[in-house]
């Protein structure tokens, strides 16, 4: 049994959606060609049973009773078969399907994480979900048709071949009629398509402002705005409603036609045959042969006709997925790589003047909150611009972005909060044992997190069952966890209370020992613990020293951290 997901769903090639497609077949050509083998066998198997059966009807009819045996034996060794055949068809596309599905999901989910705020600011929330569900499985069906459709097209062959040596001119009534009828319903297929891919578009926008209300289900209660936003979700749905009727009458068009007009042509071919056989043109069993064929055919060409369909909407889906994996994060590695400084390297943004050491806490102050958020994204690697912020001497645009990323945090209060238990949402991808998560959590001050939801309790998603104080705690002890070489802490305590701010600033400097960490804050309680303050003025460090120094010889700094307070 082959394990899913694979460790490394590859390198796709996005040159195109038919491109794409080719290349997830290709990475288990083996699965899907041994797919194709057994639905042809499965197709064939089926495909001979109405020649054996007619083969019966004559023996029966010429009182043949050994040569009737045998044609029995025969069916019944044609219905084994095509039963176990069926099964490993049916086990093998159904590994096909969920390998080409795990691997768009990895790749769209690893490619995500690349991305970062870029893919938010590029694509809404609805237009990531459905590619996440309704898309790919549409890729998936699409590489699963291959098995039934190589069986449709074997047996076709198969059955052409018996009816004109049979008799040519019936032969060419049933194969030339067949996929006449196929055409005319395929003929549905363009509209439905249309219809179905308008219903994808709007069930898209219409995920995405269900997310935004939610999201900010609050804020609209407290502006009273929430009449309005309901409002418009309720004509977005209704819209999405009758998009879904268009669409369910244009399947119920193709599905009546699907059966009618299979039915109008094994009717008449049925009768012409009756009539060869009334002039002794044909046998009796060969009648019966004819009418089964007419009948079989509807089954391997409705498959043709569902490939087509699957196929074209695997190729659609395909292609959303390929616009998602094209799409460049804005901040890019550079082509040649400078190599990374050692490690406890001594970070220095030019623009700004700030300098911080391996082992020293920095408070920074600013008289203007958007320029701190400005070098918060500067140091971070965040922001392009020049002169770009240094690592041990190297430019952080001159180091690979994972490099950056794994070396520096910037740690913000709106960073998101995972659905799962509490040690996984601060563990992450790591390894950390409970001693340290207990550390992290108690240099956080969320113990009373902990006593409620507890190591293994379930937190949902964005934190919704906590407070917002006790949200940005977990927070802040997930930063604390990582053991980031630099850590820059972004306003970390500015929806706790005072008492618990200064156990958190007391905190810090133990938690964060041996490592250089930046506190983003006008708070005095964090700005007290720091070994230096630096106030940031105009853009640029205007002074420097402790916080309580600062205190008494600057009346800007004063006035920036006590707001005018004394």
């Amino acid at each position: 049994m082959r394990q899913l997901p694979v460790p490394d769903p590859g390198t796709p090639n996005l040159a195109s959606p038919s491109r794409f497609v080719l290349w997830l077949i290709g990475r288990q050509r083996g699965s899907v060609l041994l797919g194709m083998v057994w639905g042809s066998s499965w197709m064939i198997a089926q495909a001979l049973v109405p020649a054996v059966l007619g083969s019966a009807v004559d023996a029966l009819a010429g009182h043949r009773t050994i040569a009737f045996s045998w044609d029995c034996a025969a069916v019944l060794a044609l219905g084994v078969i095509t039963a176990l055949t069926g099964i490993l068809r049916h086990r093998m596309v159904l590994t096909c399907f969920l390998d080409a599905a795990f691997r768009i999901m990895q790749l769209v989910t690893e490619h995500s994480s690349r991305l970062g705020n870029t893919l938010s600011r590029l694509l809404t929330t609805g237009e990531v979900v459905s590619v996440g569900t309704a898309d790919v499985d549409a890729v998936g069906g699409a590489i699963d048709i291959t098995g039934r459709g190589a069986g449709a097209i074997a047996a076709v062959v198969v059955v052409a071949a018996i009816l004109l040596a049979r008799s040519l001119p019936l032969g060419l009534i049933v194969l030339i009629g067949g996929p006449a009828m196929t055409a005319l319903v395929g003929l549905l297929l363009r509209p439905l398509h249309q219809r179905q891919q308008r219903y994808r578009d709007l069930q898209g926008a219409l995920a995405t402002r269900a997310a935004d209300i939610v999201a900010g289900l609050r804020v609209l209660r407290g502006i009273g705005g929430e009449q309005a936003f309901s409002a418009r979700y309720r004509s977005q749905s209704q819209e999405l409603r009758r998009t879904g009727v268009h669409v369910a009458r244009t399947e119920s068009y193709l599905n009546g036609a699907e059966i009618l007009l299979p039915g109008m042509f094994v009717t008449a071919a049925t009768w012409i045959a009756a009539h060869y056989a009334l002039r002794k043109v044909i046998t009796p069993g060969q009648l019966v042969t004819f009418y089964a064929y007419a009948s079989f055919l509807a089954v391997p060409l409705a498959t043709l006709t569902e490939a087509a369909d699957s196929i074209v909407r695997g190729l659609v889906a395909a292609g959303r997925v390929v616009t998602i994996l094209r799409l460049e994060p804005e901040i890019a590695g550079p082509a040649d790589p400078a190599p990374a400084p050692p490690a406890g390297a001594t970070l220095h943004d030019p623009a700004s003047g700030l300098i911080v050491a391996r082992g020293e806490l920095v408070g920074l102050a600013a008289e203007n909150p958007a320029q701190a958020a400005e070098l918060a994204d500067r140091i971070g690697g965040y922001r392009l611009g020049e002169p770009a912020a240094s690592l041990g001497g190297v430019p952080l645009t001159d180091l690979p972005v994972g490099i950056v990323r794994e070396r520096i945090l910037v740690a913000v209060n709106d960073a998101h909060l995972f659905a799962g238990g509490l040690t996984g949402q601060l563990a992450g991808a790591g390894q950390v044992s409970e001693p340290d998560v207990l550390a992290a959590i108690t240099a956080a001050s969320a113990r009373d997190v902990l006593d409620t939801v507890g190591l293994d309790g379930h937190l949902a998603a964005r934190g919704r069952t906590l407070s917002g104080g006790q949200a940005q705690r977990v927070r802040l002890a997930r930063a604390l966890l990582t053991g980031a070489e630099i850590l820059v802490l972004v306003e970390p305590t500015s929806a706790v209370d005072a008492h618990t701010e200064a156990a958190i600033a007391r905190n810090l400097r133990t938690a964060r020992q041996g490592a250089g960490t930046v506190v983003i804050s006008n708070s005095p309680l964090l700005l007290d613990q720091a070994d230096r303050v630096a106030f940031l003025r105009d853009g640029v460090i205007a002074e420097q020293g402790t916080h309580r120094e600062l205190l008494a010889r600057s009346p800007a700094y004063a006035a920036a951290v006590t707001r005018g307070e004394g």
